[in-house]
């Protein structure tokens, strides 16, 4: 027993997710090295080899070996809890568990796939994806979080000889309602598609994994726990009702059956609760299928606006409809836009620069590129690209008279911009960049 005791520990499981990131940097060097024109072991000097692996190798463990590492803690505390081979209850593993991983889930959730806090009917830009959770039933979701997480910690802190049957078998089922939860958003977010960068989506499994583990781990202890303590029945058993009621709730290996017979009714009791504070009785479900993008969805969200680095395409599609005039979409850089008149405009006077004056469009260009990509950068709201949209008018006018001056149809050339693959056809024939 000493020895499970000393090996399973916060630090050991720290250790051993380091000396791990630390063995893949090292095996990732080695396997630059001998590449023809890799970067590995002989670029870099012993004190830049000792700071950079250090470094890495911290991040490496805590983000990406760390949670695995901690997953197969978990089930092997829940195979030597099932075995009566565990002394301690290891509380501290079970919260980074826990939070570290909540947070972890959030930051690839939120960073990696790009997900935001709209819902499905608000129109979002480039990749970014609508909320998994409807936010008018987010509270039924957090409510019912927040009581898993409760039952939990009455279980684990509070001590056996103070919690009665019922109110251990209530616990339970709070826990079970929270595993249904987390398996719930797991389904929701985790697509299956592992193609390409997607397969870092495996991550999503790792949490609900060790939440089941916890679940599970609590439960079997208390059982075990209540298997061994002899309680007192003088006063219980005088009572013929009270008796048959204890001798049903006192079978402790019943308890999970009894968690989940309870578990309906307790949900009938939070949703009944949750009523009062104005939340729909079907929220669980709306949930998840008042959504867009994810798996459970039955939404229909609108289409992705495409904004990039050209700052009159990002003022066309995020001004106000009223001011900026959005007319159609068109084709950029292989992805859709919003198109408007001045930036369709802009774009043709480009084009008769480069017919015209090559030279000075390249100029010109350079110029555009060195500042138009970071004031698009700070075009965040749609008043900001309104007053741009104002402010451009003037050059707008300037573009269309020259335009006007220099093309036999001047509204043919500033109507096919944009047009995707049926100009470029055209620009194949006339052998111009159009």
């Amino acid at each position: 027993m000493k020895k499970y005791l000393f090996r399973i520990s916060l630090i050991s499981s720290m250790g051993i997710s380091y000396i791990i990131a630390l063995i893949i940097f090292v095996m990732y060097q080695l396997a630059e090295s001998l590449r023809p024109y890799g970067y590995g072991l002989g670029r870099l000097s012993l004190p830049e080899f000792s700071q950079e692996s250090i470094i890495w190798s911290l991040f490496v463990s805590l983000i990406f070996v760390y949670p695995i590492v901690l997953t197969g803690y978990h089930i092997l505390l829940l195979y030597l809890e099932a075995n009566k081979k565990l002394l301690k209850p290891f509380i501290k593993f079970d919260q980074v568990a826990i939070w570290y991983g909540l947070i972890l889930e959030f930051l690839y959730l939120t960073e990696g796939k790009y997900v935001t806090g709209s819902d499905w009917s608000v129109q979002l830009k480039n990749l970014e994806m609508h909320t998994p959770i409807f936010s008018e039933a987010a509270p039924t979701i957090i409510f019912i979080f927040t009581i898993g997480i409760a039952g939990y910690f009455y279980l684990r802190v509070r001590p056996l000889k103070k919690i009665p049957p019922l109110m251990a078998i209530i616990s339970m089922s709070a826990m079970y309602l929270w595993v249904i939860e987390v398996i719930v958003f797991t389904v929701q977010v985790f697509k299956g598609d592992l193609s390409g960068d997607n397969l870092l989506d495996l991550y999503l499994l790792v949490y609900p994994i060790c939440i089941i583990c916890i679940v599970a781990r609590t439960v079997i202890s208390k059982v075990h726990e209540w298997q061994e303590y002899e309680m007192e029945r003088a006063k219980i058993q005088r009572n013929q009702f009270l008796n048959f009621a204890d001798k049903i709730l006192s079978n402790s290996k019943l308890w999970p059956i009894y968690a989940i017979v309870f578990m309906f009714p307790l949900l009938g009791i939070i949703i009944g609760i949750l009523l009062l504070f104005g939340q729909a009785p079907d929220s669980v479900i709306k949930a998840w299928t008042e959504t867009a993008d994810w798996t459970l969805s039955l939404k229909e969200a609108p289409q992705n606006i495409e904004y990039d680095e050209h700052y009159l395409c990002t003022v066309a599609a995020g001004g106000h409809r009223k001011v900026v005039k959005p007319v159609r979409k068109g084709i950029r850089h292989g992805h859709e836009v919003i198109v408007n008149r001045q930036l369709c405009i802009a774009n043709a006077f480009e084009q008769i620069l480069e017919e015209k004056t090559p030279r000075f469009h390249k100029l010109v260009r350079g110029i555009y590129d060195r500042y138009g990509f970071p004031i698009a950068r700070l075009i965040k709201s749609k008043w900001i690209a309104d007053i741009i949209y104002i402010l451009m008018k003037p050059l707008e006018w300037i573009f269309l008279a020259v335009i006007y001056m220099s093309d036999v149809h001047p509204e043919n050339r500033i109507a096919t911009q944009y047009m995707g693959k049926t100009i470029n056809i055209k620009c194949t024939v006339s052998g111009k960049l159009l």
